[in-house]
């Protein structure tokens, strides 16, 4: 069982919990929505998902009668969303039930059980869940964020700043991959993980020091800055360059040139790339 954890509550309620055969998500969102309405009250949340054992009902049955808590389920299980109700009966438990009034309803409308298959729309759907999942990991991990997990990308994307790491990401992202990217800065050290990690989910991004001058210049003037500064001074830039091509030599990492490229190019190659390293292109649709 997972509790929310949000700081203390302000006051002492009784919880509510969660009871699913999934994950738990349907019935999550939905309580979330309505404690919003809430706000001056704080209420402990407990998620117990994947339940498929008559015990695990027993067990939060119990566990919400010494607590004064109230059920909330989702269970599409009929067996133990009938022993849910009989066992909450007994305990003097509060239990409601999200599913069981539209499945009776829908089974008179269309004159035909349920297959009560729990995570059955979650398998369903589990393209749009991987690429949700995806898009979450990466905005989590952009520019060199939550470095300790570049061993969970998909891909690792590498290069200097404008280089175009962050939309490349997002793009990826929405492909359904898991993507981190770390930024090559001069005068910081890069993560130990970087080299701890499978060399052949890393790419390095590189371009021709010319038209990154023009990406930073377009950056400067978008945030209204001086134009003379180390950031677009020419000398700087091709020492960065050079710096980067080392940290790509230094790691065997493989290296994808972006001068001059549409974002969709550049991300087929690494698609390519990854996928005839890992064939993993299967899943990714």
């Amino acid at each position: 069982m997972d509790s929310r954890d949000e700081g203390p509550l302000t006051t002492q309620k009784p919880p509510i919990y969660i009871v699913s055969g999934g994950a738990g998500s349907s019935g999550e969102q939905l309580v979330n929505t309505v404690l919003a309405q809430f706000p001056e009250n704080r209420v402990e949340v407990v998620l117990v998902s994947q339940v498929r054992q008559l015990e695990e009902i027993e067990k939060v049955v119990a566990q919400a009668a010494t607590t004064g808590g109230t059920i909330i389920h989702t269970l599409v299980d009929g067996r133990l969303r009938g022993a849910l109700l009989r066992l909450g009966q007994e305990r003097s438990v509060v239990t409601i039930d999200l599913m069981g009034p539209l499945f009776s309803r829908l089974t008179d409308v269309l004159g035909r059980e349920p297959v009560g298959q729990p995570g059955l729309y979650r398998q369903l759907h589990q393209s749009y869940f991987d690429r949700i999942e995806a898009i979450e990991f990466s905005i989590s991990h952009d520019d060199g964020m939550k470095p300790g997990d570049l061993s969970l990308a998909d891909i690792v994307l590498l290069g200097v700043s404008r280089v175009g790491k962050t939309p490349l990401s997002a793009y990826l992202a929405v492909l359904g991959w898991k993507v981190a990217n770390v930024p090559l800065v001069m005068e910081l050290p890069l993560p130990p993980k970087l080299f701890q990690i499978d060399s052949r989910r890393v790419i390095g991004l590189s371009i021709e020091p010319d038209q990154l001058i023009v990406h930073r210049q377009r950056r400067q003037s978008e945030l209204g800055l001086s134009r003379a500064s180390p950031y677009t001074d020419p000398a700087k830039i091709y020492e960065e360059v050079e710096a980067a091509r080392k940290v790509f030599r230094r790691g065997g990492f493989s290296v994808i040139s972006v001068t001059n490229k549409p974002i969709e190019t550049i991300a087929n190659q690494v698609i390519r790339l990854i996928s005839r390293r890992f064939n993993e292109e299967s899943r990714k649709r």
